[in-house]
C-alpha cells in the first residue's frame, strides 16, 4: 500500500515537472524569445561640435547590418571611410564620438573631444568612399563597402553643429540554447512520471507482499517439521518430537525493514532525476557552445594577428580607439576601384574644361605641379601661335590599368593607366593628395613608349618607396632618374648600358639628336643643355617582380650665348609667345618640363633599366 502512494506521488511530481521544463523550453522560443533588434539613442543635451564620428567597431559589435537614423536641423551628410583617413580628416576640430552602447543597451556613449571650433565642408572631400545627403532626416544600412574596417562622419557644412539625433538599431542574439534541452528533458521527465502510473505491481511470495518494494518485505519461510513418529534414531528408538522454532520477523522488524526500503526506493528516483538534469545541464552547454563563435583561449599558443580587431568589452563599447583600427591599415589600399573611378572622371572633366576654355584656372581643382605648369604655357602659346599643338588630352572612360599604394601616411600616390579618345598610345597618369583635406590631383601625364611593356604591378595594392630607397633594387628611384638625365646630356654617359630603351621609342636618341643639331647649326651661338631631377616630383612604386617604376621630373635647360659682339640668336613662335620676343643679342634661356618614367629591375639582374614613358613640354623662355 505504501509503495502505491509513493510511486503515486513520485509519478505526478515528475509529470509536474517535465510539463515546466517543457513549458520553459517552448517560452524561450516564443513568448520569452529575446528581440530581433534592440534600439540605442544618443544622450540628449550633450556638448555641440562641427563633426560627429561614429566608431568602427560599432558595425561588427552584434553582427549584421546596423540601421541609423539621424535627424537634424536643414541639410547634412553622413561619410564613410578608412577609421584612419576619418581621423585624419577630422583632425585637430571638435568632435563627439559615438564609440559605444551602455550595459542595458539602451543608450549609445558619446564622447567629446575639444578643438577647433570650425573645419571645412566635408562634402566631395576623396577620402569617402561613399557618402549619403539629407535634409532634415536619415535612414541609414551600414555595410562595409570592402574588407576592413570602416568608420562614419556626420557633418553638415563643418561651421554649423553635426546633428545630435542618432539612433542605431543592432541584430540582437536571438539564440536560445537551452530550449531544445528543456524540451528534451521535460519530454522525458513525463513519460517517466506516465511509466510510473502504469506499471505493474510485482507479485510477492511468502505472505503475498508485492508492489516495487514487497519483495523487500517477504518473510523468511518456516522450517517443515522433523519427519513422522516412525522415525527412529540410529539407536533404533524414536526420537523425541521437536518443534522448529519460528523464523518470521517481529512487526517492529517489520517496520524498521519497510522503512529502510523505502529511503533506498526514494533515493533511487532522486538519482534518476539527478541524471536528467545533468542532461539537461550537459546538452544545453553543448547547444551553447555550438550556438556561439568559439573564441581564443588566453592559454592557447597561437598569438593573434596584429591586423585583428581588438574585441569589444562586455559593456558593448570599444576597448580602443579608432586609432588602433589602423593597425589594419598598412595593408589597405588608399583607394578602392569606385573611389578612383570618381576622382579620375572629376580629374578628366576639369583638364577637358580648361583645354576648351585654354583658361587655367579651371585645371586648378584637379590639377597641379608639372601638368599645371605644362598645361598653362601650353594655353598660353596655343592663344598667340595657333599651329602649336594641344596636349594629349586625359581620358578617364578607358581605364586599363590602376595603380595604388598602400602608404597611409601623406603624401599618396596613385597611378592611372588610360587610353581613350585623342590618345594615340596608353597614357600614365600620376595623382597626388598632399594632405587629409586636399584632393587628389593630376601631377603628370605621360605618353607609354611605343613598343614598351608596362610593368606588371598588383591591382590590390603595392608598396611605395621612398625615392632614396634601394631596398631589393639595382638603383633607388632618384639614382634612376638621375641617370636618365645624366643619359640625356651626354651621348657618353656611364649610363648609356644602364639604362636603354626600345628600338620604336626614340625619345633617348630623338633628345640626343636636337641637342647635336642644334649645336651644329646654330654658329653664332655657344651652346649647352642640363636636365635635372625635380626631387619632389618623384614618386616610386614596387613591381611585381621586386622591382621598381619610378616616375618623375627632369628640368631640361637649354641655355644659348651669342658667340661674339652683334651675333644674334632666334627662338621659334612657341618660345617668342612666353620670351616676349624672337631674336636676343644677350643670350636665351629655354625650359622645358620632362614627364618620366623609368623600370628599375631588382637586385641580382643582368638587365638595365628601361625608359618606360617620357613626354615633354615648354614651360618657359626668358631672355638674358
Amino acid at each position: 500500500m505504501m509503495g502505491n502512494i509513493l510511486r503515486f506521488k513520485t509519478a505526478v511530481a515528475l509529470v509536474l515537472l517535465g510539463l515546466l521544463t517543457l513549458l520553459a523550453g517552448i517560452g524561450q522560443k516564443t513568448f520569452w524569445a529575446p528581440a530581433e533588434y534592440f534600439t540605442a539613442t544618443a544622450p540628449a543635451g550633450g556638448q555641440a561640435a562641427p563633426l560627429t564620428v561614429v566608431d568602427q567597431k560599432l558595425r561588427t559589435l552584434h553582427g549584421g547590418t546596423v540601421k541609423i537614423n539621424v535627424k537634424g536641423e536643414g541639410s547634412f551628410l553622413l561619410a564613410a571611410g578608412r577609421p584612419d583617413d576619418v581621423e585624419a580628416w577630422v583632425g585637430k576640430t571638435a568632435h563627439n564620438t559615438v564609440s559605444g552602447i551602455s550595459d542595458d543597451g539602451k543608450a549609445l556613449q558619446l564622447t567629446h573631444t575639444d578643438g577647433e571650433a570650425t573645419a571645412p565642408s566635408p562634402a566631395g572631400s576623396d577620402l569617402w568612399v561613399s557618402t549619403e545627403n539629407a535634409s532634415g532626416e536619415m535612414n541609414y544600412s551600414w555595410t562595409a563597402p570592402a574588407d576592413g574596417d570602416w568608420s562614419l562622419m556626420l557633418a553638415t557644412d563643418g561651421t554649423k553643429p553635426a546633428p545630435a539625433s542618432i539612433t542605431m538599431t543592432f541584430p540582437n542574439d536571438t539564440s536560445t540554447p537551452w530550449a531544445i534541452p528543456f524540451m528534451v528533458v521535460g519530454g522525458l521527465l513525463i513519460l517517466a512520471g506516465a511509466a510510473l502510473l502504469v506499471l505493474k505491481r510485482v507479485s510477492g511470495t511468502g505472505n503475498g507482499a508485492g508492489g516495487p518494494i514487497g519483495s523487500m518485505f517477504v518473510r523468511r519461510a518456516r522450517p517443515t517439521a522433523a519427519a513422522g513418529t516412525g522415525a527412529k534414531n540410529s539407536a533404533g528408538t524414536a526420537p523425541a518430537p521437536t518443534t522448529a522454532k519460528p523464523t518470521d520477523t517481529t512487526a517492529a522488524e517489520r517496520n524498521t525493514a519497510g522503512r529502510t526500503a523505502v529511503r533506498r526506493w526514494r533515493s533511487g528516483m532522486v538519482g534518476v532525476v539527478g541524471v536528467l538534469t545533468a542532461t539537461a545541464v550537459v546538452g544545453g552547454g553543448v547547444a551553447a557552445q555550438a550556438s556561439q563563435t568559439p573564441s581564443p583561449s588566453p592559454s592557447t599558443s597561437s598569438t593573434a594577428s596584429p591586423s585583428a580587431s581588438p574585441s569589444a568589452s562586455p559593456s558593448g563599447s570599444p576597448t580602443s580607439s579608432s586609432t588602433a583600427a589602423a593597425d589594419k591599415a598598412p595593408d589597405a589600399p588608399v583607394l578602392l576601384d569606385a573611389q578612383f573611378r570618381r576622382i579620375l572622371e572629376q580629374v578628366a572633366g576639369a583638364v577637358d574644361a580648361g583645354d576648351a576654355a585654354k583658361d587655367a584656372a579651371k585645371l586648378q581643382p584637379r590639377v597641379a605641379q608639372t601638368e599645371l605648369d605644362v598645361r598653362t604655357q601650353n594655353y598660353k602659346i596655343r592663344s598667340q601661335v595657333g599651329s602649336y599643338g594641344a596636349r594629349m588630352p586625359v581620358r578617364a572612360t578607358k581605364l586599363l590599368t590602376t595603380v595604388v599604394t598602400t602608404k597611409r601616411a601623406w603624401p599618396r600616390s596613385v597611378l592611372a593607366v588610360t587610353q581613350g579618345e585623342g590618345n594615340v598610345v596608353p597614357q600614365l597618369l600620376t595623382l597626388t593628395q598632399t594632405s587629409p583635406r586636399e584632393n587628389y590631383k593630376l601631377v603628370g601625364t605621360t605618353p607609354l613608349q611605343p613598343g614598351t611593356t608596362f610593368p606588371g604591378i598588383a591591382r590590390g595594392g603595392t608598396e611605395s618607396l621612398a625615392p632614396s630607397d634601394k631596398s631589393g633594387l639595382l638603383y633607388s628611384g632618384e639614382e634612376a632618374l638621375a641617370g636618365l638625365g645624366d643619359r640625356l646630356t651626354s651621348a657618353d654617359s656611364a649610363f648609356k648600358d644602364k639604362l636603354v630603351e626600345g628600338q620604336s621609342s626614340p625619345y633617348i636618341a630623338d633628345t640626343l639628336a636636337y641637342q647635336a643639331d642644334a649645336v651644329s647649326t646654330g654658329v653664332n651661338g655657344t651652346f649647352s643643355f642640363t636636365h635635372k631631377v625635380v626631387p619632389e616630383n618623384t614618386v616610386v612604386f614596387r613591381t611585381a617582380d621586386g622591382g621598381a617604376l619610378v616616375l618623375g621630373r627632369l628640368n631640361f635647360e637649354f641655355d644659348g650665348t651669342p658667340k661674339a659682339a652683334g651675333d644674334k640668336l632666334t627662338i621659334g613662335d612657341d618660345a617668342a609667345a612666353l620670351a616676349g620676343g624672337k631674336e636676343t643679342g644677350t643670350g636665351m634661356v629655354l625650359n622645358f618640363a620632362e614627364s618620366m618614367a623609368v623600370y628599375i629591375p631588382p637586385t641580382g639582374s643582368k638587365d638595365p633599366m628601361k625608359l618606360v614613358a617620357a613626354t615633354r613640354g615648354l614651360v618657359g623662355a626668358s631672355f638674358k
